[in-house]
């Protein structure tokens, strides 16, 4: 009755669905790895970018030091980098302060939602294990039982140990299903709590550094 023999010895479709709960289960820890790795990659980049920002520099030696630094930049450096370019483009083309502004916002907007994109990915993976494997499990534990059932009816002599292992070996899939289901649940929260406060963030700073453009645009010598 030891669970590599109960496994071993259930039946087809059962150990097809345990199969299927594994597998599950390692996609749903490689995602949390993945996803806490970039969330922190992301929040730390966010600190030191806001307080290099915000430490009274300009905004020239802040786009200068990222290109010289060459560097796939994340979250508000993104945003910062798109907003600031595009700026940068449309007042060397000789644009009015309308037309300068309003490419700054789109281009910040664009920026945006790409990152949001990315802080979003791999989150629906999380939610669809969570919310699937309870029931794939069930569904092994109730044709394992029916199995069990089956093969009792068949026996001249019905006893529990008859019954017992086919019961055992059902239940598993339930618990592998729980298994499965409840750190990917977890881990869905907590990241889409993370994400939403990230995500405040980038808002805030989109508003700031657009209110910034605006206020130099109208005062150039600033």
């Amino acid at each position: 009755m030891s669970f590599s023999h109960l496994i071993l010895n259930a039946s087809i479709l059962v150990q097809i669905v345990m199969g299927l709960l594994v597998l599950a289960s390692v996609v749903s820890w490689f995602m949390i790895i993945r996803k806490k790795a970039t969330l922190d990659a992301l929040r730390r980049a966010a600190d030191r970018f806001e307080d290099n920002f915000w430490s009274g520099g300009r905004l020239h030696d802040i786009a200068d030091a990222m290109r010289r630094r060459n560097q796939q930049p994340l979250g508000l450096e993104s945003l910062f980098q798109a907003g600031f370019e595009e700026f940068e483009r449309s007042r060397g083309e000789g644009g009015d302060r309308d037309e300068v502004l309003g490419a700054a916002q789109r281009a910040v907007r664009v920026a945006h939602m790409r990152e949001i994109d990315r802080l979003e990915s791999g989150l629906p993976v999380l939610a669809t294990i969570g919310s699937t494997s309870p029931y794939v499990g069930l569904f092994g534990t109730v044709w394992g039982i029916m199995h069990a059932f089956i093969g009792l009816g068949n026996a001249k002599h019905a006893t529990l140990t008859m019954v017992a292992p086919g019961i055992a070996e059902a239940l598993i899939a339930t618990a592998m299903g729980l298994v499965a289901a409840i750190p990917a649940v977890i881990a869905y929260n907590m990241f889409t709590s993370q994400v939403d406060r990230l995500e405040s963030r980038f808002h805030a700073f989109s508003e700031e550094f657009i209110g910034i453009v605006e206020r130099g645009l109208q005062k150039p010598s600033a």
